[in-house]
Parts: C-alpha cells; structure tokens; sequence
C-alpha cells in the first residue's frame, strides 16, 4: 500500500470554554517542511505540537492552522497595545488611498490577529491533553486522504510497470535475429568491399564472437527483471514511506534500459527501448508524491 504526500484533515472541538478548529494541508516535498500558524495560548506548547505533526506525516509539505474562539461574554482578556499600533499606519493609509471611511478604523483593528488576546496565555493541562487528541485525530483524517490517493498512484505505477516488462520481452525475443542480422550485415560489407573469397570465415566468425559478446544484453536483462521483481516486493511492504526506496530502484530502472538502448544497434529493440524510456518517466513524476 502506497501512501500519497498530498492530503487534507480537519478536526474540531468545544473543550472548556474553549473551541479548537485545526486544519492540515499537505503536498510534496523531498523532507518535512512545515509552516505552522498558532494562536498565542498554544505557544508554550509548540515544540510538541510540531513533533507530533512530524511524528505524524513524516514527509511533505504541510501547512497546519490553529484557532482557538473563546466562548460566552465575560471573558478576561488584554490588548497588545503595541501590536494595534502597529496595525494603524498601514491600515489607515489603505483606507485614505482607497478613499474609504475612516472612522471605524479602531473596530476592524481589534479583529486583527492577537490584537486581543485572552489575559491567561497558558493550556491547562487537562485542555492541553484533549487538544493533542484533537490533533492526532486531524493528522489520521490527512493520512486517510493519502491513503486513498496512494492507491490511485499506485495503480498507474503498477501499470508503467507492466508496460516496461512487455517492452523488455519484446527485446527478449528479438535478440537472437539481433544477432542473425549483425552476422548478416558484416558478411554482405566484406562480400562487396573485399569479395566472398578474400576474407577467412574462421576469423570472421572469431571477430563476430567477440563483436557480439561486447554487445551483448542478457546482464542487463537479467538485472532489469530483478529491479521490477524488488519494486513489485517493495509496494507490497508494510510501512508508510516507501517513495525514497522507489525512486532509487527507478533510477536503477534507468541505467539498465540506457545501456540497453546504447548496445541495441537494431531499429526495433531501440523502438522498444524509447517506450521504455517514456513510461520510466511517468512512473518517476508519479513516485515524486509518494510518501
């Protein structure tokens, strides 16, 4: 089972007087990239908010929002006076530059971000605790979703797999008239540049051995059929991050159908190889989202 880098999880819940919304948005990315936006009564507790997501997704690139509305009226809270001020000069000038009223310039500065701010800045431990649940739910929501598009992928990977080992019988079979057709080819050159009875057979035939063995591609039909066994072995193993793993066995991929395609010397095999090539690409734009 494959797992996507791409997903998207939601959680939220009413704990206290308190309701806490989270959402997660992840995409690919070669490591763990994350950008976290949390409100000021989570900020003690950053650190583990960041190692549980980590923990959690392991790869890609997340985008992870944190709010927290208090609830009910009389609720103890401060103004982060410096912080409104800051806000001011900026939003005043956009008001007179889109000739705008100014007179309600303070009401829309105190629903700014952490402008106002509850005058307690600490979790209590109990609330700490139900919302690292709410967390851990969120994160399971996003790798549900990757779940279920890790099988989309690894249905079309399976399929350039397919193509691939059809294209490498193909070459298979057409080895052995590869060689009849180089045999063929030097004896007709030497019969109308030298003439039939002026070259020595038994030294052609040394000549032709040692020309075809440097051609030869059984190793890399051999090594080519044993990387699609192991990338077939590895989508079937237990474990969330395998897309590392298959890029590196796709690379391998690649080595061998080059080396293939630089011996071929025949217009069929190279046919083969090309399409080779072209389903070797799509099966490595697909593995760049694989967990």
């Amino acid at each position: 089972m494959l797992y996507s880098m791409t997903g998207y999880g939601r959680a939220e819940q009413t704990i206290g007087d308190k309701n806490f919304l989270i959402e997660i948005k992840s995409l690919n990315g070669k490591q763990f990239d994350l950008r976290l936006n949390i409100p000021a009564l989570l900020k003690p507790y950053e650190f583990d908010v960041r190692n549980l997501l980590n923990e959690g997704l392991q790869r890609g690139s997340v985008e992870c929002n944190i709010t927290i509305k208090l609830n009910g009226a009389n609720k103890p809270v401060t103004i982060n006076t410096d912080l409104a001020k800051a806000y001011f000069q900026p939003v005043s000038q956009l008001a007179n530059e889109l000739g705008l009223a100014t007179g309600d310039i303070l009401s829309t500065i105190l629903k700014l971000p952490d402008v106002i701010t509850p005058s307690t800045e600490m979790l209590s431990e109990a609330e700490w605790s139900h919302f690292e649940n709410l967390l851990k739910e969120a994160i399971a929501q996003l790798n549900n979703h990757r779940k279920e598009e890790g099988k989309s992928i690894e249905a079309d990977l399976l399929v350039r797999l397919k193509n691939i080992e059809e294209q490498q019988q193909l070459i298979t079979e057409l080895e052995p008239l590869r060689r009849t057709k180089i045999k063929e080819g030097l004896m007709k050159v030497l019969e109308e540049n030298v003439g039939k009875e002026n070259y020595d057979p038994n030294r052609l035939e040394q000549e032709l051995i040692y020309y075809i063995e440097k051609i030869d591609i059984s190793e890399e039909q051999v090594r080519l059929n044993n990387h699609c066994a192991y990338f077939r072995t590895v989508l079937n193993e237990s474990g969330l991050s395998k897309g590392k793993k298959l890029s590196f066995i796709l690379q391998e991929f690649g080595r061998e159908i080059n080396t293939t395609g630089s011996k071929a010397y025949d217009a069929n095999m190279q046919k083969a190889v090309i399409l080779m090539k072209d389903e070797l690409e799509k099966a490595k734009e697909q593995i760049l989202n694989v967990l």
